[in-house]
């Protein structure tokens, strides 16, 4: 996206409040991001509100998630699910909630779908790995130590429980949370 040049920003300054109103309910009408993101900094939407629309979209997408390989349908569903993630991280910036998005997504997948990390099609169990190694490298990167106890014991789970299989791990994965 291009930087907004000096004369875009005077243009955009002469503007009445009427036109300038017109030109956001435009853009807004052709992006919903744009909307939900206007919708929260104008806090007509909470952050709870935000937060339960992405873990209902995140379980929709996997829970329906069917086609003839479902190995290869839950591995689309987790790609759409990570970028629902990052739909939420650029909407509200909360480090905190985005790593709760990801457990939850952890907590679907390893509830539910762990049987299909033995399919022949080993890429839902590669997106999982990289998802897990993930959350941990955010959990360390942008939150307080404190926190870091706090998922010590679901991460620590989460990795016993992929290192369980009898497959090569495709990333290099911790034995274990370390909490400094």
């Amino acid at each position: 996206m291009p930087a907004p040049s000096a004369a875009f920003k005077k243009a955009v300054q002469r503007l009445s409040e009427k036109e300038k109103e017109a030109i956001i309910l435009k853009a807004v009408r052709r992006d919903a991001e744009l909307y939900d993101l206007l919708s929260y900094e104008l806090e007509e939407t909470s952050l709870e509100e935000v937060y339960d629309r992405s873990t209902d979209t995140i379980h929709a997408l996997m829970i329906n998630a069917s086609g003839r390989t479902l190995s290869k349908a839950l591995a689309k569903s987790l790609r759409k699910a990570a970028k629902e993630i990052a739909r939420f991280k650029r909407i509200t910036k909360d480090p905190k909630l985005e790593v709760d998005l990801h457990l939850y997504l952890l907590h679907l997948i390893f509830d539910n779908y762990t049987g299909q990390f033995d399919s022949y099609y080993k890429v839902f169990y590669t997106s999982t790995a990289r998802l897990l190694l993930r959350t941990m490298q955010l959990i360390r990167k942008n939150l307080h130590e404190d926190y870091h106890m706090e998922y010590k014991d679901q991460l620590d789970d989460f990795l016993e429980q992929i290192r369980s299989r009898n497959k090569p791990l495709p990333v290099e994965l911790p034995r274990e949370f370390v909490v400094e």
